[in-house]
């Protein structure tokens, strides 16, 4: 069933495996992993029919604006979807193409529903912190706090007792920030 030939793969392929590890950095195009994009546009295109260019749109708003998918990434992915037969692309008069889900991709999208779910935390997960970044202050703040435990627990001889405590501070600070009206 899975047959990932044809024109979805040629702008993966030389990244393979190797591509999946470093995210952080200035490279945040590494939004979804193979395959992954296939997934989440048959997912918007259950909420309703769509143009490409809404569909990228979606995806910005789905990730907060940190992820722009190019027309050279979407429309090899429709293509795929359309070979797949798991999309239909009907020419309207003014020459825009609806894409519409059909029901070979709403099967598709079922049984892998789990693994969108996945997708959808890790792109939340990523925008929180995201947007934390984007406040100077709070991103020297979070540095600062990596550097102290990378110390703290990296370099020293840090005991049991010692990650307990710091545990227990991470944690007091997590509560207090939680609380805050």
């Amino acid at each position: 069933m899975r047959h990932s030939h044809g024109s979805d793969n040629h702008h993966h392929a030389h990244r393979g495996r190797g591509g999946e590890h470093h995210h952080g950095g200035g490279r945040r195009q590494r939004f979804f992993g193979h395959g992954e994009l296939r997934l989440v546009i048959l997912d918007i295109l259950t909420r309703n029919a769509s143009h490409g260019y809404e569909l990228i749109k979606a995806i910005e708003t789905l990730t907060q604006g940190n992820y722009t998918p190019s027309p050279g990434v979407i429309y090899p992915t429709l293509d795929f979807l359309q070979d797949q037969q798991f999309i239909t692309l009907t020419e309207e008069e003014n020459g825009r193409k609806k894409i519409e889900i059909t029901l070979a991709g709403q099967q598709w999208l079922d049984e892998n529903l789990e693994h969108l779910e996945h997708i959808q935390e890790r792109v939340k997960a990523r925008c929180v912190g995201f947007q934390l970044r984007k406040n100077p202050q709070m991103k020297r703040a979070l540095d600062n706090f990596k550097a102290v435990l990378d110390l703290k627990v990296n370099q020293e001889e840090t005991s049991d007792a010692q990650i307990k405590q710091i545990i227990g501070v991470i944690d007091r600070a997590a509560l207090e920030i939680s609380q805050m009206d």
